[in-house]
């Protein structure tokens, strides 16, 4: 296990594993792996709820507008997301698909000490989802299985500096846990004897804190402007490499850092008649700050980093809520937003692209209850993957999803 090529694979290996702790999934509704998706009647009006709410999950759109919720309030969510991936090239038996289904949950809890100050708390999931090929696929040595799931821990305070005025700050504790499985053939890590292919698999864990901050304006009683901000984010990660068969090189410790991209959303609501509400918003992502990635030996050795080189994304919005009564709403939406992964940088582990999101969904109240339930289709534009950055799985990729949302809620 001593020939020419294995250590220079063994770092290699090892920054590919340090790139994907970072950024192992496609995910919903957002560029990179951010995910927008936390709240049933968000995604109903295509995430344009930065202006205007009546829903606890307004701690994540825009938290300054807690102050508009009476008494104390809570809600539980989920999105049952149903995601399919196609990649199609011109090598024989090279084609492939693969389908996920995941289950980010939400938990919102609000209340109203006085006409001035209030405050809530937010557990929800910022970044993840994840992708999963076929074990034999063309692009095995780059990803086979790749998983992110983190937690952000979010207690927020909202107070109105005057009647049409209000701001809030909150505090970001994100937790991230992520694996990564590939294939790494035998004969790069120079072991002798026909080549056959190694299991490769890295899970790590970190711990990072940011803060977030946001305004709502009331222009007019019938026109509002909202605008919300979450900081970059430094995680540290640390985790544990394996393989099988068991190659010892690649059985160790290692850590790394990750930077979660700025995040900026503002809207503009109106209320064109009495029970119609419809805004339109935009939203930007720091993911310029994504430019390489360093993954380090816990016994000190040198990695050569892994280029990423992603560009800022920028979204846009437009969603509408028509209360036909007291008891129910309707609610629609669309999302556009631009991939944050460059060409010379794109792999299978991320296969992201341009993406279209239709939303419809409905509210329900009922007393002190609150049932939102929504779906939305998420189409992402082909994708053609033609680079040197490990010269397989060259091709087309195409993706779509569907995603079914549920919310209750409660006021006391």
């Amino acid at each position: 296990m001593k020939g020419k090529g294995f250590i220079p694979a063994t770092l290699a290996t090892l920054a590919t594993l340090a790139f994907l702790i970072g950024g192992v999934p496609t995910c919903v509704q957002a560029a990179g792996y951010a995910v927008f998706t936390q709240g049933a009647s968000a995604l109903g009006q295509g995430n344009a709820v930065t202006a205007h709410t009546d829903s606890p999950n307004t701690i994540f759109y825009n938290p300054a507008l807690i102050n508009k919720l009476d008494g104390t309030q809570v809600e539980l969510g989920t999105t049952v997301i149903f995601s399919s991936r196609e990649f199609e090239t011109a090598l024989p038996g090279g084609s492939t698909s693969n389908q996920s289904t995941f289950f980010p949950s939400t938990f919102y809890a609000t209340h109203k000490f006085n006409d001035n100050l209030s405050a809530g708390l937010g557990v929800f999931s910022p970044f993840g989802l994840g992708t999963k090929w076929n074990e034999n696929w063309e692009g095995r040595y780059l990803a086979t299985k790749s998983e992110l799931t983190s937690f952000n821990i979010n207690p927020v305070v909202s107070y109105r500096i005057i009647p049409s005025l209000a701001v809030a700050v909150g505090l970001d504790v994100i937790l991230v846990d992520a694996t990564l499985e590939r294939k790494i053939l035998s004969d790069t890590l120079g072991i002798p004897g026909p080549a056959f292919d190694i299991g490769s698999k890295f899970k790590g864990d970190g711990t990072g804190v940011g803060f977030n901050a946001a305004l709502a304006y009331d222009l007019s009683e019938e026109i509002s402007f909202g605008v919300s901000y979450r900081s970059e984010v430094k995680v540290d990660i640390k985790g544990d490499s394996s393989t099988s068969p068991a190659v010892a090189p690649l059985n160790s410790k290692g850590k790394t850092s990750i930077r979660l991209p700025q995040q900026l959303t503002a809207g503009v609501s109106c209320q064109v008649t009495e029970p119609l509400t419809v805004e339109a918003g935009i939203r930007w992502e720091g993911w310029s700050s994504f430019k390489k990635l360093q993954l380090t030996l816990d016994n000190g050795t040198p990695l050569p980093p892994t280029q990423r080189d992603w560009h800022d994304s920028f979204g846009l919005n437009l969603g509408g809520r028509y209360r036909l009564n007291d008891t129910v709403a309707l609610l629609a939406g669309y999302v556009y937003g631009n991939s944050s992964v460059p060409d010379s940088t794109f792999d299978p582990s991320i296969p992201d692209s341009d993406t279209h999101v239709f939303c419809a969904g409905t509210d329900l109240n009922y007393q002190q209850f609150k049932i939102a339930l929504s779906y939305a289709y998420q189409l992402y534009e082909n994708r053609t993957r033609n680079n040197s950055v490990e010269a397989t799985a060259n091709g087309v990729y195409k993706s779509d999803a569907h995603l079914l949302a549920l919310g209750v809620g409660y006021r006391f």
